[in-house]
């Protein structure tokens, strides 16, 4: 997996996510349209792990957590900035999401949750704000962020 066959990867569920209010309608359908059991979900999770382990996915590491910004937002990715976080048993810097964020949780650890969420789909709205945590153990969390907007805070 490259990175650019992993953009248009991305770009496949960009293209439906576009245009779309980012509210708990959108996790519903993320959830039910490629739930943790579906193709999809495991053709994103075996790229994101195959990008951590060839170096291009979470290559900077701070706090005790990997991280990296794959894609800024590019009219490829429908305007969406494509990050990946690998956390583990960890609460990540406060910030707030001035559009919004959807988030890919993959476990890696059986069991492990992403803001208590187990592997799926999370929407966060805009405006709204958190600390973001995996708990249970290792998972990787891809955001898709609107606009590439994210504002660290100190809270």
């Amino acid at each position: 997996m490259s990175a650019q066959e992993f953009q248009r990867l991305i770009a496949g569920v960009t293209g439906q996510l576009a245009g779309r209010p980012l509210d708990a309608a959108l996790a519903d359908w993320l959830n039910d349209t490629w739930p943790a059991d579906s193709p999809t979900f495991h053709e994103l999770a075996n790229a994101c792990r195959s990008g951590v382990a060839e170096g291009w996915l979470c290559n900077r590491e701070a706090g005790g957590i990997r991280y990296g910004r794959i894609f800024k937002a590019l009219p490829d990715t429908h305007g969406f900035s494509v990050d990946v976080v690998d956390m583990q048993d960890i609460a990540g810097p406060h910030h707030v999401h001035p559009h919004g964020e959807i988030d890919l949780i993959m476990p890696i650890t059986e069991g492990a949750t992403f803001d208590g969420h187990p592997a799926g789909w999370c929407v966060y709205g805009p405006g709204s704000a958190h600390r973001p945590t995996v708990a249970n153990g290792e998972a990787l969390v891809l955001y898709l962020l609107p606009q590439g907007a994210i504002e660290f805070t100190r809270a």
